[in-house]
């Protein structure tokens, strides 16, 4: 199919224009005109794009693209490896990140939910990328925090109260460890999400919430998948999803 027809298509899909981002959602790098064969990646680094390149993909799908507000912009080093790569296999660069975050059912969260049995209640923090729902059966954090890591494929730990029976939850995929304190006053027994900060054990231990740290690749690696499967079953393009393992 045409590239700009799969972009339109998908920034419709993911309604890019709604959201305020650090960085430009949709296409990033142009490549080929046409598309027959897309790869998806959690993050645009050499690694993924070099084992795209060798599957033939024509275009790549990732939740990290390039050109973050208050970057260098120069096109140098790291940077220039990656474009360069980019421009001489003709790929596309697609980029999707907050629209992939809050996307109610192929999103970052909503995938996070199916995987992990929660259900979604309603949606929390900044532009409503978090979600708020339940677990499965009353469990402590702390046996929370192991049935988490062992669906995700990657240790989660938990700080806070972890003695605390965790019914109602929110959660946000990625970096999102600062809505603690606003999943705590929606009145969460625990949040997740991917990263943890120096900050963010005493804002567990004084709310008197579990804060549940899962990976920031951990819990981004599965809606960047779905969005591939989706494209690749609506417009019959060959999908292959490359999973360049990250232990953050």
């Amino acid at each position: 199919m045409l590239r700009n027809e799969l972009e339109d298509y998908t920034g419709r899909l993911l309604e890019i224009d709604r959201f305020r981002d650090y960085c430009p959602n949709g296409l990033q790098v142009e490549g080929k005109i046409e598309i027959g064969k897309i790869a998806t990646g959690v993050t645009a680094s050499l690694a993924f794009l070099e084992k795209a390149s060798e599957a033939g993909a024509d275009a790549v799908f990732v939740h990290h693209g390039y050109f973050w507000k208050n970057e260098d912009p120069r096109i140098a080093g790291i940077k220039k490896n990656r474009i360069e790569l980019l421009l001489k296999s003709g790929m596309s660069l697609f980029a999707y990140h907050l629209p992939l975050d809050a996307h109610p059912e192929l999103g970052n969260n909503a995938m996070l939910a199916q995987r992990l049995g929660f259900s979604v209640a309603s949606r929390f923090a900044d532009q409503g990328i978090g979600m708020l729902g339940n677990t499965i059966d009353a469990v402590t954090a702390l046996e929370l925090a192991d049935r988490i890591g062992n669906r995700l494929g990657r240790d989660a730990f938990v700080v806070g109260n972890i003695s605390r029976q965790v019914k109602k939850i929110a959660w946000c995929s990625g970096a999102a460890q600062g809505y603690l304190l606003e999943a705590a006053r929606l009145g969460a027994d625990a949040y997740l999400s991917g990263e943890i900060s120096e900050q963010t054990v005493h804002e567990a231990n004084e709310s008197g919430i579990a804060y549940i740290c899962a990976g920031h690749y951990a819990t981004e690696r599965y809606g960047i998948r779905a969005l591939g499967e989706h494209l690749a079953k609506t417009f019959g393009l060959i999908h292959t999803h490359i999973d360049t393992n990250n232990p953050i």
